[in-house]
C-alpha cells in the first residue's frame, strides 16, 4: 500500500489556505474594482462641474458675441493642473475653438468624441452624465478622460440680436473638455499595491492561524493516538490516552482505552490458560515419556525375543541336518569302517554336514557384523578394484547358479573415501542378493556399473539384474533388519540392513528401483577421497 505524501496538517490546511488565497484574491479585485470606480465617478463629476461651469461662465460672453473673452477664458482654464484640452464642436462637427490649435478641422461624426450621440440615424439631445463621458488613449500612450457637454439654444440666446440660429435648432454645439487621467493611474497603482499587500498579510496570518489551530486540535491529539496504538502493539498497556481538544476525539480515546483495558484483561486471561496448558502440556509430556520408556523396553524385549527365534530358527534348520546327516553315517560306518560299496553316499552325506554347518558360520558371521559394525577406515579407496576382486570371488559361484555378470567400470573414476573390506562386503552382498533374485529364471544377467556423479556424492555404483523385482508394497523395508523376502530357511534379513549401515557410516546414499518382473537396480553413492598419500597407493579389500 503506497505511503500519502501529506501529512494530516498539510491536508486540511492546504485547501483551506486555497479557498482563502481565492477568496482574497476575489475580494482584493473587487474592492480594486470599486476603487477605481470610484476614482473615475469621482473624475467624471469633476469634469462635469467643470463643463457646467464653462458653459455658465462663458453664456454671457456668447450671449453678447464676444467669443474673443470666452476663449481667453477656456485658455486660462487650460492651463490648470491635470487639464489636457478644451474643444467646441458645432452641430455639424466642426472645431470652433481648441487649446490644442485645431481650431476649423471637421471631426468625423464616427470620432471617439461623437460617435456617443451620433451613434443613430437621429441624434440624441439628451444624454446621461455616465454616457457622455469617455476614456481613450492618445497616440503618445497618454490616458485621457474626456466628457462632453451639449450646449443648447436656450430662448434667450435664439431672441438675442446677434443670434443666427433659429429657434427650432435644440443643440448648438457640444463643449469637450479632456483631463489627464495620470494622477488618478497613480493612485489606483498605489492602491493596487495596498490591496495585494494587504491580501497576502490577510492570507498569511489566516494561513498561520488555521496551521496552528489545526496541529493543536487535531494533529497532536492524532499524534498521541498513533503513539498509543504503536505502545499497544508493543503490548505497553500502563499509559492511557488522554485528549480533550474535541468531543469527538475524547470519545475516541475514550473508547481507545477501554479496548486497551479490555486487551489487558484477555491478555492476562490468555496468559493464566497458556500456564494451565504448559502445565498440562508437561504432564502429559511426562506420561509420554514414561510410556515412551515402557513401549521401547517391550520393543527391545519383542526384538530380542524375535531375535532369539530367527536366530533360534535359522541355526536349529542346519543343526537338525547335520544331526540327521551323522546318524546315516554312523549306520553306514560299521566296526570294520565304511563298506566299499557305500563310499559314495557316505561322502554325499559327509558333504551334506560340511553345507550345514557352513550355513550356521554365515548366520553367526551375519549376526556378527551387524551387531559389531566397526567404524570405517577413512582412506583413498580404487572403487574399480573393490568390484573386480569381489566378482573374481564369486565368478566360480555364479557360474553355478547360471548367471552372467557384466562390467561397466569408469576408468577415470577416482578414489573414494572409506574402508576398503567394508565396501567389498558391500559389493558382495549386492551381487548375491543379485544373483539369488535371477536363480527363478534359469539364466540371469547382472550388470556391474561404476560412474562419477554431479555433488558431493562424487562416485556411484551400480547393481542391476534382471530377476522378478521387488514389490512396491515391500520396497520401503527392505534394508530393515531380519526382514526378508526369501522363503524360510533361506535367510535371516540381515544383508541389506548391513549393507545400508555400512554406507551410511561412509557418509553415502543407497537407492533402489525395481519393477516387478523386469529387475531392480542398487545405486550405492559415496563420497570421493583425498589424493593418496606419496608412497601409500589406494586401500584394497581385505586392507591390502
Amino acid at each position: 500500500m503506497r505511503t500519502p505524501r501529506l501529512s494530516l496538517t498539510q491536508t486540511l490546511v492546504v485547501p483551506l489556505i486555497a479557498l482563502v488565497l481565492l477568496v482574497a484574491a476575489v475580494a482584493g479585485a473587487l474592492r480594486l474594482r470599486a476603487v477605481e470606480r470610484g476614482y473615475r465617478e469621482t473624475m467624471v463629476v469633476g469634469a462635469d462641474q467643470l463643463s457646467r461651469g464653462l458653459v455658465a461662465a462663458n453664456w454671457h460672453l456668447m450671449l453678447a458675441d464676444d467669443r474673443q473673452a470666452a476663449y481667453d477664458t477656456m485658455q486660462t482654464v487650460a492651463r490648470q493642473q491635470g487639464i489636457s484640452r478644451i474643444r467646441i464642436f458645432n452641430k455639424e462637427g466642426r472645431v470652433m475653438f481648441s487649446t490644442a490649435l485645431e481650431a476649423g478641422r471637421l471631426v468625423d461624426k464616427k470620432a471617439e468624441a461623437c460617435v456617443l450621440c451620433h451613434a443613430s440615424a437621429q441624434p440624441l439631445v439628451r444624454v446621461e452624465t455616465k454616457s457622455r463621458a469617455r476614456v481613450f488613449t492618445e497616440p503618445g500612450g497618454q490616458r485621457r478622460l474626456a466628457i462632453i457637454t451639449p450646449i443648447y439654444n436656450e430662448p434667450s440666446c435664439s431672441t438675442a440680436a446677434c443670434h443666427a440660429h433659429p429657434d427650432r435648432q435644440r443643440v448648438l454645439g457640444v463643449l469637450d473638455v479632456a483631463l489627464d487621467l495620470d494622477p488618478v493611474d497613480r493612485r489606483v497603482s498605489s492602491a493596487r499595491w495596498q490591496i495585494v499587500a494587504s491580501t497576502l498579510l490577510e492570507v498569511l496570518a489566516i494561513s498561520a492561524f488555521l496551521a496552528v489551530f489545526v496541529g493543536l486540535l487535531v494533529t497532536r491529539p492524532i499524534h498521541r493516538l498513533i503513539e498509543a496504538n504503536a505502545a499497544l502493539g508493543r503490548m505497553d498497556l500502563e499509559h492511557p490516552l488522554q485528549i480533550d481538544s474535541s468531543r469527538e476525539l475524547h470519545e475516541l480515546g475514550r473508547s481507545f482505552n477501554s479496548m486497551s483495558a479490555r486487551l489487558g484483561q484477555a491478555m492476562a486471561e490468555v496468559n493464566l490458560a497458556a500456564q494451565e496448558l504448559e502445565a498440562k502440556v508437561a504432564e502429559r509430556t511426562e506420561q509420554l515419556r514414561r510410556a515412551h520408556q515402557r513401549l521401547l523396553q517391550a520393543d527391545r524385549l519383542a526384538s530380542l525375543g524375535q531375535l532369539a527365534a530367527s536366530v533360534a530358527h535359522e541355526i536349529n534348520n542346519p543343526l537338525s541336518g547335520v544331526l540327521n546327516y551323522s546318524a546315516l553315517m554312523r549306520r553306514i560306518l560299521g566296526e570294520e569302517g565304511i563298506p566299499a560299496d557305500r563310499l559314495a553316499e557316505f561322502r554325499t552325506y559327509l558333504e551334506r554336514v560340511e553345507e550345514q554347518t557352513a550355513r550356521a558360520g554365515r548366520i553367526v558371521s551375519d549376526l556378527l557384523a551387524f551387531s559389531r559394525r566397526s567404524k570405517p577406515q577413512r582412506l583413498p579407496v580404487d572403487l574399480n578394484v573393490v568390484v573386480r576382486t569381489t566378482v573374481s570371488v564369486v565368478a566360480h559361484k555364479l557360474r553355478l547358479m547360471a548367471v552372467e555378470c557384466e562390467l561397466r567400470l569408469d576408468e577415470a573414476l577416482p578414489p573414494v573415501c572409506g574402508d576398503a573390506s567394508q565396501l567389498q562386503q558391500v559389493a558382495l552382498n549386492l551381487l548375491m542378493n543379485a544373483a539369488e533374485a535371477t536363480r527363478g529364471r534359469g539364466h540371469g544377467r547382472i550388470c556391474v556399473a561404476t560412474r562419477c556423479c554431479q555433488g558431493p556424492e562424487g562416485a556411484a555404483l551400480e547393481v542391476t539384474d534382471d530377476g522378478e523385482g521387488i514389490p512396491p508394497e515391500v520396497q520401503g523395508r527392505i534394508f530393515d533388519p531380519f526382514f526378508t523376502t526369501k522363503e524360510e530357511g533361506k535367510g535371516l534379513g540381515l544383508g541389506l540392513a548391513v549393507v545400508y549401515g555400512i554406507v551410511e557410516s561412509h557418509g553415502g546414499t543407497i537407492d533402489l528401483v525395481s519393477r516387478v518382473g523386469e529387475g531392480t537396480t542398487f545405486t550405492v553413492r559415496l563420497p570421493l577421497g583425498a589424493e593418496p598419500l606419496p608412497g601409500r597407493r589406494p586401500g584394497r579389500p581385505g586392507g591390502a
